[in-house]
């Protein structure tokens, strides 16, 4: 077992203008394996919002071993009857030196490696209502210093373009987005900035 973290991770979250609740919620772990991190954004904004995401959230944490899909089946089955969500969740695996992610709604991931290629995925149309969900997990290889930017709809692509997404310090590219976006938000915002080290 290893005491030193492969992934360095740093966080912006702040709810809607007006709001007392964020309706994001995300975890994020890494473990002798594998990293895993998931943003969830309940539809609409406030505490109800807050409550579908959290589901999510929970779910995921109980159940980070199961594949992708295995997770997004399981929370969508628990959201019957609730306000949906979109679901973002990115997997990457230490041993197989490979990465998956899956994004539903409008959940942005966005990869770039050392060579400055830059790679923003197409989500999935739709969100998770209990209802069944068409969706792709998207796997690939895994380099050295790469950077994952996960995001919900609060980021817009102004946001995004201020943003130095190859710098190697996590926290300076979430200093970056503080400094240069606005102090209230029109949507509920999380920003959620990894490295591979």
């Amino acid at each position: 077992m290893t005491d030193m973290k492969r992934i360095n991770v740093a966080v912006f979250q702040k709810p809607k203008k007006g709001k007392y609740y964020c309706g994001d919620s995300y975890f994020y772990l890494e473990t002798e394996n594998e990293f895993l991190c998931a943003i969830a954004d309940g539809l609409g904004s406030g505490e109800y919002a807050r409550e579908s995401s959290q589901i999510v959230i929970d779910i995921i944490r109980k159940n980070m071993n199961e594949s992708i899909e295995s997770i997004i089946k399981i929370c969508n089955e628990q959201l019957f009857g609730k306000r949906g969500v979109v679901l973002g969740i990115l997997k990457i695996n230490f041993d197989s030196m490979l990465y998956s992610f899956s994004s539903i709604g409008n959940i942005g991931i966005v990869t770039a490696n050392r060579n400055k290629k830059k790679k923003r995925n197409i989500p999935s149309s739709g969100y998770l209502a209990g209802y069944p969900r068409k969706f792709k997990v998207i796997q690939e290889r895994l380099e050295k210093n790469m950077n994952f930017i996960m995001f919900s709809d609060g980021v817009n692509d102004k946001d995004l373009s201020d943003l130095d997404i190859f710098g190697n310090n996590v926290e300076n590219i979430i200093k970056t987005f503080q400094y240069k976006s606005k102090p209230e938000r029109d949507d509920d915002t999380t920003l959620i900035a990894m490295r591979y080290q």
